[in-house]
C-alpha cells in the first residue's frame, strides 16, 4: 500500500485471488448447506462428518420469515471501520429488520473462540451466533465441535480452496500487512521492516493486538521475520525481530487502534491494509495518514466466517451468511478494501464495484501461506512470545 491510493487491475486482482486459493491448498505461494433450520438451536454441536447443499429458493424464503421471528443477531469482534462492517451491519438491519447485539469490536480471533466456549450453555446476550477469525482457527473450532455447517446459495463461486467441504467455515476476505502512519508525528515514514529498528522511531511503533490471540498481530509477526531471515516455514525469526523491536525501545506495550494513532501515542501501526486504510478515511486529513506496504516481507492473511454450534439465533445467523456472501455483500467488503472471496466470479458477471476496486493498494509480491504454516507459526508465536519477547500488550 502506498501513501496514495493507486489503481490495482483487475487482472492483478483477480490473479493474486486466484493465487491465494491455490496457497490455501498446495505449497505456499506469491499473491498478489443445510435447508434453513427454523428450530431452537440443539444443545449438542453438529456432527464433523454432517454436510449440506446450499438451499433452494424456497428455502430461502423461508429462512428470511424464521430469521425475522428471532428479531436478533449477535456478532462478535466486528469494529466498524474493518471491511466496511460498519455498513455491513447497519444493512442487514435496514433490509431485514433484524436487531444485532456486537459484542466486544476490539476483540481478536482467539477472543471469538473463547466467547463461544464460554456460552455453550447460554443463549443470553454473550453468545456470539457468528464469527470472522483467522483461517487457523477454522478447522480446530470444526475438530472442537464449536462451529456448525451451513451453505450459503452462492457457495458453488467461493473457490474449492477457500472453505471447508462440509461447509463449517468459508473464506471471505484477505488483505496485506501494512504501516499506518500517523505523518503529523512521523516525517520520515518507515518504507520497511529494518526501518522500524532505527532510534527514530523509540515507543512509536505499536502492534494491532495481542499476538497471544489476534491473528493480525500473529501474522504482523511473522512478517516482520521474512525479513530477517524467517520464512513461511519459519516463523521464529518474527520474535527474534520483536524482541530487538522491544529492546531497542521502539515497542509500544499498547493494542494500536484509530484513537491511539491519531493521538500519536501509538503513530506506527502495523496492520491489515483494509484496516489502515479505513483509518485514513476517516480520519480525513486530521491528522494525516500515510499507508505503506513494506518493501521486503508482504504478507497476506484470509478470514474466515463460521456460525457457531450453539447459536442463540441460528437463523439469523444463516440469513446473515446469506447477506454476507451475496454480491451486495461482497461488494461492501471491497469498498472497505477488502479482496472479497467471490471477487472471480463477480468480475466474470461484472458484478464488481469498479470504484471500489480501483482503490485497492499494490501488493504485488505478497506471499500467502499454506493452513499448515499458519497452524505452525501461530503455534510457535503465541507460546513463544511471552518467552522471547516478553511484552505484554494489551
Amino acid at each position: 500500500m502506498r501513501t496514495e491510493r493507486s489503481t490495482f487491475r483487475l487482472a492483478s486482482l483477480g490473479a493474486a485471488v486466484a493465487l491465494l486459493f491455490a496457497a490455501c491448498s498446495a505449497g505456499a505461494t506469491t499473491a498478489p448447506s443445510v435447508a434453513p433450520s427454523v428450530a431452537a438451536p440443539s444443545s449438542a454441536p453438529a456432527s464433523a462428518a454432517s454436510s449440506a447443499p446450499a438451499p433452494s429458493a424456497d428455502a430461502l424464503a423461508a429462512l428470511v420469515t424464521a430469521a425475522k421471528a428471532e428479531g436478533n443477531l449477535t456478532t462478535i469482534a466486528l469494529p466498524h471501520n474493518w471491511c466496511d462492517y460498519g455498513d455491513l451491519l447497519t444493512g442487514f438491519t435496514a433490509k431485514y429488520g433484524i436487531k444485532i447485539n456486537e459484542l466486544n469490536p476490539d476483540g481478536g480471533s482467539g477472543d471469538e473462540i473463547a466467547a463461544i466456549k464460554a456460552n455453550k450453555g447460554s443463549t443470553g446476550p454473550q453468545a456470539p451466533d457468528v464469527i470472522d477469525v483467522g483461517l487457523s482457527f477454522g478447522p480446530q473450532a470444526k475438530t472442537d465441535g464449536l462451529i456448525q455447517p451451513y451453505k450459503v446459495s452462492t457457495w458453488d463461486s467461493i473457490p474449492a480452496t477457500a472453505k471447508d467441504t462440509d461447509g463449517f467455515w468459508y473464506g471471505d476476505y484477505y488483505g496485506v500487512l501494512a504501516f499506518e502512519v500517523n505523518t503529523a508525528v512521523i516525517t520520515n515514514v518507515p518504507k520497511d521492516w529494518p526501518d522500524l529498528l532505527k532510534p527514530e522511531y523509540k515507543g512509536k511503533v505499536a502492534l494491532a493486538g495481542d499476538p497471544t490471540v489476534s491473528n493480525q498481530a500473529i501474522s504482523a509477526v511473522w512478517a516482520a521475520g521474512l525479513s530477517n531471515g524467517g520464512s513461511l516455514d519459519n516463523a521464529q525469526p518474527g520474535l527474534t525481530y520483536f524482541k530487538q523491536l522491544k529492546d531497542a525501545g521502539n515497542l509500544v506495550p499498547v493494542i494500536g487502534k484509530t484513537a491511539t494513532v491519531a493521538s500519536g501515542e501509538t503513530p506506527i501501526r502495523i496492520a491489515w491494509t483494509y484496516n489502515a486504510l479505513s483509518d485514513k478515511d476517516s480520519l480525513a486529513g486530521n491528522p494525516a495518514i500515510t499507508v505503506t506496504v513494506p518493501t521486503s516481507g508482504r504478507f497476506g492473511g484470509m478470514y474466515i466466517q463460521a456460525i457457531s454450534a450453539f447459536a442463540p439465533h441460528p437463523n439469523a445467523a444463516k440469513l446473515w451468511m446469506e447477506y454476507l456472501y451475496s454480491d451486495a455483500g461482497q461488494n461492501l467488503w471491497l469498498k472497505g478494501y477488502c479482496n472479497p472471496i467471490r471477487y472471480d466470479d463477480m468480475v466474470k458477471r461484472s458484478a464488481v464495484d469498479p470504484a471500489a476496486q480501483a482503490k485497492l493498494p499494490d501488493t504485488t509480491g505478497a506471499v500467502l501461506p499454506t493452513l499448515d504454516q499458519i497452524t505452525a507459526a501461530a503455534k510457535v508465536i503465541t507460546t513463544g512470545w511471552p518467552t522471547v519477547v516478553g511484552a505484554t500488550i494489551k
